[in-house]
């Protein structure tokens, strides 16, 4: 679609047609699960896509909104606040992610369930296994390993909670993980951050050195700017000012790599224009949002968000199409991670091997969300 030609029409349109063709056991816009096979099972995806639904209810009151966020989870919590398929003993942060819509759930609908759920979700947290330096592994399955990833889906359930119900005592190990991933992550040459870091320089992907993985990935760095920017709305005083330090350095790091022609970025941040790398919509949309947003509630100066407004141009331009009637949103990594396989090995080549799709939640969820930063500056309510 051509830049500019965008309306709220347009995106209401897109975001109806994918809730019509979804359900809690196959949602539309969860490709691995369609093609695995239907079922409940709770996951980080749903968790992104149903936060950004309760936003959109926020934003404009819409019942619908809400009475299909609420059938979804409900759908997963049970009376006594167990999680469908959840295991707090698996050590997952990839499974804390969709425990953020349980907040929004439970104070709008008070049901008790949620207020439960947020309680067991809590309890992994108080036995994560940690690195030396006090980080949370990624997954129990990874152990020793710091994923980018990891901070966003668990640290703003952490600050949330303890905001809400814990007085806040958990703070500073909060920031204190912020600040050990600044710490080891960072590339001080570009001020870009690695997607993960082992802290016992065993894994196959990671530098025998520093531990560090190889390469700059895109997304990787969507999630920790999202982390920053949700977890300091929550904070105040010092610990907030520092995480906005952080952010600002961030985005000031990761401006000089936005593509002057689409405003969106690539796979791999720093190799633009080296074949076959390319324009990437989940990890554009997600920095589309996190810097509209940063810069209405005060993280950034208000001249960034244009920065955001161009990348969400730039995505709906490139890649947001009709096709058989239907909107279609292309350009989306489906996944990309390090581990136990050798496949994964996180080198530019591995990140140009994973499938590209459409219409899938990683890239879906961030553009509602950017979406909703734009009615939120252009026709406040």
């Amino acid at each position: 679609m051509e830049e500019g030609v965008i309306s709220m029409e347009i995106l209401d349109r897109y975001i109806s047609q994918l809730l019509e063709n979804s359900t809690p056991e196959c949602p539309a816009w969860f490709k691995e699960k369609r093609e695995e096979g239907c079922g409940l099972k709770w996951n980080y995806i749903d968790g992104c896509m149903i936060k950004a639904v309760l936003e959109l209810y926020h934003m404009n009151q819409d019942t619908g909104y809400l009475e299909f966020a609420d059938g979804f989870i409900d759908r997963f919590v049970n009376e006594d606040g167990s999680i469908v398929s959840y295991r707090p003993e698996d050590y997952n942060l990839d499974n804390v992610n969709a425990g953020k819509t349980l907040f929004d759930l439970y104070h709008l609908t008070g049901k008790a369930k949620y207020r439960k759920g947020i309680d067991l979700i809590y309890s992994q947290l108080q036995t994560q296994p940690r690195t030396k330096g006090g980080n949370f592994w990624h997954k129990q399955i990874y152990p020793n390993q710091i994923w980018l990833d990891g901070l966003y889906m668990a640290l703003p359930f952490y600050m949330q909670y303890e905001v809400e119900y814990n007085g806040g005592k958990n703070c500073g190990d909060i920031l204190r993980q912020f600040c050990n991933v600044r710490e080891y992550m960072r590339d001080p040459r570009n001020g870009l951050y690695y997607h993960a870091y082992d802290d016992s320089r065993s894994a196959f992907w990671c530098d025998p050195v520093t531990g560090l993985s190889d390469s700059f990935w895109l997304r990787a760095l969507g999630w920790f700017a999202m982390a920053l920017v949700d977890t300091a709305e929550l904070m105040t005083g010092e610990p907030r000012k520092r995480l906005s330090a952080m952010y600002r350095e961030l985005i000031d790091a990761m401006l000089p790599y936005q593509d002057q022609a689409s405003g969106m970025w690539y796979q791999v941040v720093n190799r633009g224009g080296i074949e076959p790398n390319y324009l990437e919509t989940s990890g554009s949309a997600i920095f589309a949002y996190a810097i509209m947003k940063s810069a209405r509630i005060g993280l950034l100066p208000p001249s960034y968000f244009s920065f955001g407004e161009k990348a969400f141009d730039g995505i709906c331009s490139r890649y947001l199409s009709v096709e058989n009637g239907e909107l279609q949103l292309d350009g989306i990594c489906l996944v990309a991670g390090l581990g136990n396989v050798e496949r994964r090995e996180g080198t530019f080549d591995y990140y140009m091997r994973e499938p590209i799709v459409k219409n899938e939640a990683k890239g879906v969820a961030p553009l509602v969300l950017a979406y909703i930063e734009l009615l939120k500056k252009h026709e406040p309510v």
